[in-house]
């Protein structure tokens, strides 16, 4: 596939969500960010604020394979996996594939599900296969992880722990709508069911190749330096407990490469580095108890290190 042909399939993409989810131009733009990257996106909001539709609009727009898991803690790591049942005619047992076997999967809730239950997440974000009763299974590709959660409400919820948090390539909140926007959803008739009637402008195997497209978009020495700084500061900030992981900086990259390829560019800036860091970076921070006290948040910790950190200005291409 052509870079032109990859930015018109991605522009489709994009002015099809548009049509059903309003005001939202940034958020969707950083949704394909993610997709481009082909990494895990978590999205934190209060409900109702259309994150569901927000998924269930990149789903229908790819044309690829979606389920949707409502978590709760009653949820089996076998509900997701899907499980091996004995066939009496066949005399063996048959696997039956669950709803991770899709290349777009939306957990919704996914702190309501049980450690457990989260856990059996971890193999497919990172490895992109499942184990059930010894027996590896490839994953359809490209394979996305969506999950969803409410930042207000913790009554029966379990904390997602730093190492999965770590396997979201980012994190991303939505906001309410502006009034235009809001308005026009009440006075549309259907406006918040739209997604499920969109018709898909590309296919799962369109998003493989662009993908691939994206991952070879050159990083400059320089530019590496400048994101591997940006990691390592991260470490030594003094309200820092847990700074981000040497994953963190291969994600960091790799959403670099992915923004700048939206951006119709083959090579990294700084300003793919930086614009993307607060996505990429804030959700792997693990602040100090006593920073956390004094009103310290880890976007902030972020926008302090990017601010002391010198820019490189003249790159060799």
């Amino acid at each position: 596939m052509e870079q032109q042909t990859a930015m018109q399939l991605l522009d489709s993409i994009r002015r099809n969500m548009e049509s059903c989810i309003y005001g939202k131009k940034d958020e969707i733009a950083w949704l394909l960010t993610a997709l481009v990257a082909g990494g895990h996106v978590l999205i934190e909001d209060v409900p109702g604020t259309g994150k569901t539709q927000l998924v269930k609009a990149l789903a229908r727009s790819i044309g690829g394979s979606f389920h949707r898991i409502q978590c709760n803690p009653d949820l089996l790591p076998t509900d997701i996996t899907g499980v091996s049942i004995y066939h009496p005619k066949q005399e063996q047992f048959v696997f039956r594939p669950g709803p991770v076997m899709s290349n777009l999967l939306l957990a919704d809730e996914i702190n309501r599900a049980t450690t457990k239950t989260q856990s059996a997440l971890l193999e497919a974000m990172e490895e992109r296969h499942v184990s059930v009763d010894g027996v590896t299974y490839p994953l359809p590709q490209p394979f996305i992880l969506f999950a969803t959660q409410n930042p207000i409400e913790f009554e029966g919820t379990y904390n997602l722990p730093e190492a999965q948090l770590d396997r979201f390539l980012m994190k991303i909140s939505l906001g309410y709508p502006d009034e235009e926007s809001e308005k026009r959803l009440v006075l549309e008739p259907g406006s918040s069911r739209a997604a499920d009637q969109l018709e898909s402008v590309a296919m799962a195997e369109d998003v493989v190749s662009i993908q691939r497209l994206a991952a070879g978009c050159h990083l400059d020495g320089g530019v590496a330096d400048y994101l591997v700084q940006l990691i390592r500061a991260t470490r030594k900030h003094p309200s820092v407990l847990l700074g981000a992981s040497p994953r963190a900086s291969v994600a960091l990259a790799a959403c670099a490469k992915a923004y700048a390829f939206l951006q119709h560019r083959s090579y990294v800036i700084p300003d793919d580095i930086k614009i993307s860091a607060p996505f990429v970076l804030a959700h792997r921070l693990h602040l100090r108890s006593e920073a956390r006290m004094q009103g310290a948040t880890a976007g902030g910790v972020l926008q302090e290190v990017l601010k002391q950190l010198p820019v490189p200005v003249a790159l060799e291409r």
